[in-house]
């Protein structure tokens, strides 16, 4: 494997599980310092000690990042820990329930937007902060998702913060191109994650009927998402910015 993050020190939220766990593997093998962040704390220790035993260097800081305090402080401790930072993958998270326009509650409609959508620009507003106090540039990559590009039935709250995610993506990255600062956005399809699978049990649906509607006819591995988190993260994206990248099986090409 390539070490095209070595030396980085690279941010991760939702690092505990799925997507956000493969993403921070990868970047860790990859030759990043990882910093995990994350709510889940029992789970979020694991995968900083799973990069450590794979011969990487890695950390664990609980944060909420719906509390503006807490992702200050985040950023904080990355760089009194390992002196700067250089990327981070804004992954953290929640599907919120799924619903259509007239029966989703008012409070998982707020609690969405508040994770999916506040949380990312809590993120970016001091990520990008450090990054111009280094006066050193960096990278961004976000978690929106083909429901960020698309419409779709039922989820209208998850729908509404992933269309969000990619617009700020696209403000951020626009707002600090001269200052050799890329942000982009990876758009998931249907990943096999422990979050798709409470999504398929609420519902009474099994696996097989998500991948059937993949056009590649699987779902997709969330190491697949993270392998592409790490590129763009990476020098060799060095001329993307401001991009929704579809990882999702051909799912927008229909």
């Amino acid at each position: 494997m390539s070490r095209k993050l070595e030396g980085k020190v690279i941010i991760v939220t939702g690092g505990s599980t799925g997507i956000g766990r493969a993403a921070a593997l990868r970047c860790g093998a990859d030759g990043a310092a990882i910093v995990i962040a994350d709510v889940s704390v029992e789970a979020g220790e694991a995968t900083a000690r799973d990069i450590e035993r794979a011969g990487g260097h890695a950390s664990f800081v609980r944060t909420d990042v719906v509390d503006d305090a807490q992702v200050e402080a985040l950023v904080a401790t990355t760089v009194q820990r390992y002196g700067r930072l250089d990327g981070a993958f804004n992954n953290a998270g929640i599907d919120g329930g799924f619903a259509n326009t007239i029966k989703m509650s008012e409070e998982a409609f707020d609690r969405t937007i508040a994770v999916n959508l506040k949380g990312v620009w809590l993120c970016l507003k001091h990520q990008i902060g450090q990054f111009l106090a280094q006066g050193s540039g960096g990278a961004i990559v976000n978690t929106a998702s083909v429901a960020g590009l698309v419409g779709t039935r039922g989820g209208i709250a998850y729908c509404a913060s992933k269309h969000g995610v990619v617009g700020m993506t696209k403000c951020a990255a626009l707002d600090f191109s001269k200052k050799r600062i890329r942000v982009n956005a990876v758009c998931p399809g249907i990943i096999e994650t422990p979050m798709l699978e409470r999504m398929a049990a609420d519902r009474g649906i099994g696996l097989d009927a998500y991948a059937a509607q993949e056009p590649v006819g699987r779902l997709g591995e969330p190491r697949e998402i993270g392998d592409a988190v790490a590129w763009l993260l990476s020098d060799e994206a060095s001329f993307v910015t401001g991009i929704a990248l579809p990882v999702d099986g051909g799912w927008t090409a229909v």
